[in-house]
């Protein structure tokens, strides 16, 4: 643990707001910085290491521009059966979206980096994790899954269900130790390395 007398800034490198909306739990000062990467899968890579690799490029991206501080990058890849599964983008994506996944088991990686910019060596910056969850999808009809659909719109989702919203109602399980990861960031295992790089939560 970096022992510090002035609390270093701490960023998101993230565009998410649902990211944003989750970091805002743990009552910290925190800003948000937008990385500028590639976040496309390289081929034959696997879900989870693609996961890893790009909350590693994220943190480092705003680490770089931002020295001295705490940053977080975060991201997200979703498959099932080994293929990936984006977001939708629009109603017909997520509507075929969600008729392929009814009934299925769907893994999603939620990998999450600490870059500790205090840190003069990069090996020993980042701390890198991937929190796997596990959801099964209820096998619901087609009428259903286009009336939620047009209620909640989460084309900005992989999977097509925001499962903080009314997507919770398209799941059948979650079978997970993180519960905020399947949201996109996991605070579980965030806490436990801001506590490791001398970040305190709570005052006597």
């Amino acid at each position: 643990m970096i022992p510090a007398s002035t609390p270093p800034r701490l960023i998101l490198a993230s565009s998410s707001a649902y990211r944003k909306q989750l970091l805002s739990r743990l009552r910290l000062p925190f800003e948000v910085q937008a990385p500028a990467i590639d976040e496309s899968a390289r081929p034959g890579e696997g879900a989870g290491a693609t996961a890893r690799r790009l909350a590693y490029a994220k943190a480092a991206a705003v680490a770089c521009a931002q020295p001295n501080c705490l940053v977080i990058g975060s991201d997200q890849v979703a498959t099932m059966g080994g293929r990936h599964i984006g977001k939708p983008g629009n109603h017909a994506n997520a509507l075929r979206q969600l008729q392929q996944l009814r009934g299925q088991r769907v893994v999603f990686h939620t990998a999450l980096c600490l870059w500790d910019g205090r840190q003069t060596e990069p090996a020993l910056a980042a701390q890198l994790v991937d929190v796997e969850t596990v959801v099964t999808f209820r096998d619901l009809p087609d009428a259903e899954l286009d009336a939620y659909l047009r209620l909640e719109q989460p084309y900005d989702c992989a999977g097509s269900a925001k499962n903080e919203g009314l997507g919770i109602a398209l799941l059948d399980n979650i079978e997970g130790s993180d519960p905020t990861a399947l949201t996109g960031l996991p605070l579980i295992a965030l806490t436990g390395m801001l506590r490791k790089a001398g970040v305190s939560f709570f005052t006597a």
